[in-house]
């Protein structure tokens, strides 16, 4: 752990389902998607499976051809279904504030649309040293990398993944669609049930 000190301490937080829990929003806005569009989308069974980029999950209600424009659709009615339903996860502020008070930096890393997610953590009263968006599994390492993040922690395979790649250790959440087993299997370092165990984690990690 000597590493540790001679720099400052980075954790990078995933975004959907670690700091936040977004499904009400997301089910919401794909509801008022599928209003506008016409096109039948089952909305409760998308958010079962949150964490990969928009593309992917829309590729199954529209033909390809028309998913980036889908795309660009649902980002635009965002902000008005999506934010104001979305709670903070269990232990996110509690988490964000426990890298603060060990005098390290905490920046957020997501797939999600950048401006987006910077309106759900100010709506929230999040706050955090960066926010970086349009980044998903091993991309994530870009951002990881840039900021010189120790400690990577997210509840997906994808963000375990991220986390490996950026040479992170990955601290993995058992809150999203991927369970304790799987995010294990995945290769994380640390399983917590939730964010409301991280700071005890970091005391002891540091």
């Amino acid at each position: 752990m000597g590493y540790m000190t001679s720099r400052v301490l980075t954790v990078g937080f995933d975004l959907d389902m670690t700091l936040i829990d977004s499904r009400p929003g997301i089910r919401a806005c794909y509801q008022a998607l599928s209003v506008r569009t016409g096109t039948f989308i089952d909305a409760d069974l998308a958010v079962t499976r949150l964490g990969p980029p928009l593309a992917e999950e829309l590729v199954n209600w529209f033909p390809a051809g028309e998913v980036e424009a889908m795309a660009d659709v649902y980002r635009e009615m965002y902000p008005t279904h999506a934010i104001a339903p979305t709670p903070a996860m269990a232990g996110a502020r509690e988490a964000m504030t426990a890298v603060r008070e060990a005098g390290g930096r905490a920046i957020v890393v997501t797939a999600k649309y950048e401006p987006n997610a910077k309106l759900h953590l100010s709506h929230l009263g999040i706050d955090a040293d960066a926010v970086i968006g349009d980044l998903w599994a091993e991309r994530k390492a870009e951002a990881l990398r840039e900021y010189d993040a120790g400690v990577y922690v997210g509840d997906h395979t994808g963000d375990v993944r991220g986390a490996r790649t950026a040479g992170a250790l990955s601290v993995a959440v058992a809150t999203g669609p991927c369970d304790a087993e799987e995010l294990r299997a995945a290769g994380a370092d640390v399983v917590l049930k939730d964010l409301l165990e991280f700071p005890s984690w970091l005391a002891t990690h540091r």
